[in-house]
């Protein structure tokens, strides 16, 4: 497992990596090689902010990227917090990949698809569906009618090329564009 730890607005110390490289390993045993993890270690500097220390995870697999972030008071304990909901979601994904056979091989042996078997875990689904007219404007007017609809994201035509994009609300207050590529 390759580990890189950066810090923002927070000196990484030698003593912090170390922890971070320690509890990380963890799951370099569950994992399969080569694996890159991307851990980003955060103090924020707003004080109305008490969990201002803030771990974030990125983690490259064969399969998803997994990601996760954890705030509290001290480093150590965001480190100890980003790592068990890591294992958690490192769990879940080997057990999906090693039930996903099996699932396949229930439905050729006489189980119908739409009855659910004891211990099988729910797989996501859609629950609502909406349609509205996506229209052509700018990134800069689809920012402002983000801003009248008080939602996360917003989608739209953009007017220069044509394609349909998708405006969002970053944590850190700006915003976030998401082109299609062919």
């Amino acid at each position: 497992m390759r580990l890189q730890v950066k810090g923002k607005n927070v000196e990484v110390s030698p003593s912090i990596r170390s922890y971070a490289e320690e509890k990380l390993g963890k799951l370099s045993k569950q994992l399969s090689d080569p694996t890159r993890v991307e851990l980003e270690l955060t103090v924020e500097k707003n004080p109305s902010i008490s969990a201002s220390h803030v771990a974030e995870a990125t983690i490259w697999t064969k399969g998803p990227t997994l990601r996760a972030r954890e705030a509290s008071v001290d480093m150590k304990a965001s480190i100890d917090q980003l790592v068990d909901k890591l294992e958690r979601q490192v769990k879940g994904y080997r057990e999906k990949r090693r039930e996903e056979p099996r699932r396949h091989a229930r439905n050729g042996n006489g189980f119908e698809p739409g009855i659910p078997v004891l211990g099988e875990e729910a797989e996501p689904s859609v629950v609502k569906t909406k349609q509205f007219p996506v229209e052509a404007m700018s990134p800069e007017e689809a920012a402002l009618q983000l801003e009248l609809v008080g939602h996360d994201f917003f989608v739209f035509r953009n007017d220069e090329s044509g394609d349909v994009n998708v405006l969002y609300r970053r944590r850190a207050g700006d915003y976030g564009l998401i082109e299609p590529t062919d």
